[in-house]
């Protein structure tokens, strides 16, 4: 008898914090995008690629994300934004042309070294996204195209003294 009541009283004040939590909601607005200043308006990127990037990146790499319904339950919804603003942070499609060349470069050589190790998209993503998936063939795209685009920029100048590599690779990769 002990138990039951309990457990009823485990099992109510779990639907109350459920039900607060609704009340605490993280900011998922997307920032307004200059369209000149995005990737496909800065670098040559084909239709594929970033028809693939769009598909596969987009929702967290860029200010267009789209918020599917579950962004509005708690705590999900925490845990989705911070996905995103996380995303955002390393880098975002959408602001492309307000990085500098090294990071461009930096962050290129990323994008293929994170795609091709299939840490991107993130596998909890693709739980509720398997359109998001990427073939091999769509990988391989991707990175020879990143190569290409390295290549394209030429010798870097020499990097200001001081100047670290700030955030990088590694970052993508899931975290419990």
């Amino acid at each position: 008898m002990l138990k039951k009541i309990t457990l009823k009283k485990a099992v109510v004040f779990m639907v109350a914090v459920l039900v607060i939590a609704q009340a605490v909601r993280p900011d998922r607005t997307n920032p307004p995008v200059d369209p000149a200043k995005t990737l496909v308006a800065s670098v040559p990127v084909p239709p594929a690629i970033a028809s693939n990037l769009v598909r596969a990146c987009g929702d967290c790499h860029s200010s267009e994300t789209a918020w599917p319904w579950y962004t509005n339950v708690s705590p999900l919804s925490w845990w989705v934004a911070n996905h995103v603003r996380e995303g955002r942070r390393e880098v975002n499609f959408s602001t492309w042309a307000d990085l500098d060349v090294w990071r461009k470069a930096r962050k290129l050589g990323d994008i293929c070294e994170q795609v091709e190790n299939k840490d991107m998209p993130l596998p909890s993503y693709l739980l509720a996204h398997r359109e998001a998936a990427l073939s091999d063939a769509e990988r391989q795209g991707i990175c020879d195209w990143t190569k290409a685009e390295i290549a394209r920029m030429g010798p870097l100048p020499p990097e200001p003294p001081g100047r670290g590599r700030g955030r990088g690779r590694g970052r993508g990769r899931e975290r419990g």
